[in-house]
């Protein structure tokens, strides 16, 4: 069945997949796999550590899709995994893994910025206004399946 919105919705979705698909164009020229990429992103974001619970509910991709991920890094000599409090654990970025991150998800992150600093500051208050209503529309909707 055709909805008015339909048009938008299409529209919306083949956008945040052609967003997808850039961060997969630069993990690919980065030498990483998207995983990775993910896993050293929300490390770079958080500063030199985090949770490794935090790294699942913050990406929303699965924990043995991270914790391959984690070990590919550990192996690496990137990060290693410290215990924190009870069952918890922390990601850390080893010394290696700080030279590495330069190279790689700072260069992510990077690349956001410029792409950012082409927009008004109202714009991107918009964007993110906007982005947090849809998300949380959309998040009652599934909650109501």
């Amino acid at each position: 069945m055709e909805h008015k919105r339909s048009g938008d919705i299409h529209r919306i979705n083949y956008l945040m997949f052609e967003m997808e698909s850039f961060y997969h164009q630069a993990s690919l020229k980065l030498g990483i796999s998207d995983s990775v990429s993910i896993v050293l992103y929300t490390l770079y974001d958080a500063g030199t550590d985090c949770l490794l619970s935090d790294i699942y509910k913050k990406t929303g991709i699965s924990k043995q899709t991270v914790n391959s991920a984690i070990r590919t890094l550990e192996s690496s000599g990137i990060v290693y995994l410290e215990p924190y409090m009870g069952r918890s654990k922390k990601v850390i970025l080893t010394e290696k893994g700080k030279e590495y991150i330069q190279k790689t998800a700072a260069k992510i992150y990077q690349a956001e910025i410029q792409a950012f600093d082409t927009w008004s500051d109202d714009e991107i208050s918009m964007y993110i206004r906007l982005m947090e209503k849809y998300a949380n529309c959309f998040r009652q909707q599934v909650e109501m399946m």
